[in-house]
């Protein structure tokens, strides 16, 4: 008799379920057949639906199920795959055999050395001076480490988890044009500050650079050395972008701004409009600050460069940065237009040679360091920076995917699914910077280990030992040909 009661209750229960589910749907086709903004739920209601639903989903869809491991954007499955291996501290070998296309025209291959590297042979790269002409230079132990990504743009555990990584890897951090926050500080790490357009961390209510803000920041033992951005690969022209929503009195306290209004910063430093005012904004920052200061910045028209180099060379030293970040036009960043994502700005493998080129021959290697940055996240792609000519290499996206970032393409909704760069607290609480930490360290040290691989197969001791001898590039008639024939190395001028 009580079967009998269910059974009669769950008929019932699934009658009002039906009745209920047709209730919606013809609610939804009314007000799909008389709504005016869409044309395909006017002409399919409620089916018409389906569209943008499969429309969202279609990424994920193609990242899990249809795409190949080497066919994705901006980082397919086996770049992913790479850093998440390294950042685990598992094993990075393969079976079978790669699965990486090596004729597309650009491809650097690596020439292997008969008499490779023995292990007991091999040393570590070397520790790098930067800003020998401040009062506290800046001796740099590690050739990678993580590029600006500020406060705001990542999530608190997410800066957490990076700083505490990176003191343990040994590398810098750096800030972002957001400010420093005290989830910069907490792992003790190396910090890089950088300094945006809009002056967030040091600027004055309207927005001005504020010396006494600067001399705060300095302060601070684990701030190293100060990044002047002009622009960056992702949106080269216009200022950084930090939706609303993303706007928290926190952030905004240690921006300098108004809290949940979005923070759009200027398209260009606006006292700096000739090559003497950036010339005069290195020297006061150094100055100020008694710490090495470089400049950030992606690659278009490079005439205005030489001009630099030539004025510096001329035998004004002090107007010369410490330090040149050389961004690539494919860069990333958490929200950007697109007409400047695809189509503005010279990708690294042009710019960089052509920047170390400039700087060597005017006689500036030993003053002006440069640090390669763009969609660098294997050893294959850090070897090739190195063996063009980079003193060090700097990677944001890969730090994301080792403390979790699955690519979900969420960064500007606030929504982002691993707690990276989110600031919903639920969304969060994925994301444990104690055990992100290691993977952070972990990815360090096996960028190291393995940009050694590949310099001892070719025959040289330490990662820096590689020249662009030691790689040839794919050329269009299918061919290689030796990265030194193709760029050669300069005649120094004078």
């Amino acid at each position: 008799m009580q079967m009998s009661n269910v059974a009669e209750w769950l008929a019932v229960a699934f009658i009002w379920v039906l009745g209920l589910a047709a209730l919606l749907v013809v609610i939804l086709f009314v007000i799909d057949i008389n709504q005016t903004k869409d044309a395909v739920r006017r002409n399919y209601p409620v089916i018409g639906r389906f569209r943008h639903l499969f429309t969202e989903l279609g990424e994920f869809f193609r990242q899990y199920f249809f795409a190949m491991d080497r066919e994705e954007m901006p980082f397919n499955r086996a770049q992913r795959d790479w850093v998440s291996r390294a950042a685990s501290g598992k094993g990075n070998t393969l079976a079978f055999g790669s699965t990486k296309n090596l004729q597309p025209v650009g491809t650097p291959i690596f020439v292997n050395c008969p008499w490779p590297t023995l292990d007991e042979e091999a040393v570590e790269a070397e520790a790098l001076i930067i800003g020998e002409g401040a009062r506290q230079p800046y001796r740099a132990p590690s050739f990678f480490n993580v590029s600006a990504m500020s406060y705001g743009s990542l999530s608190k555990p997410a800066i957490r988890a990076l700083s505490l990584g990176a003191a343990k890897g040994g590398c810098w951090l750096n800030t972002g044009e957001g400010g420093l926050s005290p989830y910069h500080l907490e792992g003790g790490c190396d910090v890089v500050f950088q300094i945006g357009t809009a002056k967030y961390g040091v600027r004055t209510e309207e927005g001005e650079l504020s010396d006494e803000k600067l001399k705060e920041v300095a302060a601070h033992p684990e701030v190293k050395m100060f990044e002047l951005k002009l622009s960056q690969g992702a949106k080269p022209g216009k200022g950084g972008i930090l939706p609303a929503e993303k706007v928290n009195e926190e952030i905004a306290k240690i921006r300098g701004i108004r809290a949940h209004e979005a923070s759009i910063s200027p398209n260009r430093h606006p006292e700096i409009e000739k090559m003497e005012d950036l010339c005069a904004m290195i020297r006061h920052l150094r100055e100020v600050t008694g710490k090495p200061v470089g400049i950030k910045t992606v690659i278009g028209a490079y005439g205005w460069l030489d001009n630099y180099f030539a004025h510096i060379a001329a035998g004004n030293p002090d107007d010369a940065p410490d330090f040149i970040t050389v961004d690539s036009g494919d860069g990333g960043t958490g929200a950007a237009p697109m007409p400047l994502m695809d189509n503005v700005g010279l990708l690294i493998r042009e710019s960089l040679p052509m920047v170390v080129d400039l700087r060597d021959q005017h006689g500036l290697k030993d003053r002006i360091r440069i640090i390669a940055s763009g969609k660098m996240v294997t050893p294959g792609d850090v070897a090739w920076a190195l063996a063009t000519g980079a003193d060090f290499i700097n990677s944001a996206r890969g730090f994301m995917f080792s403390i979790g970032c699955i690519q979900a393409m969420k960064c500007n909704t606030n929504k982002c699914p691993t707690g990276v760069t989110t600031h919903n607290k639920r969304l969060q609480r994925g994301l444990v910077p104690e055990e992100k930490a290691d993977k952070v360290a972990n990815f360090v040290e096996s960028m190291r280990n393995e940009v050694g691989v590949i310099a001892h197969s070719c025959g040289v001791h330490s990662p820096r030992g590689l020249k662009r001898h030691h790689v040839r590039m794919v050329c269009p008639d299918g061919r290689s040909r030796p990265m030194d024939e193709l760029h050669p190395a300069p005649v120094r001028q004078g």
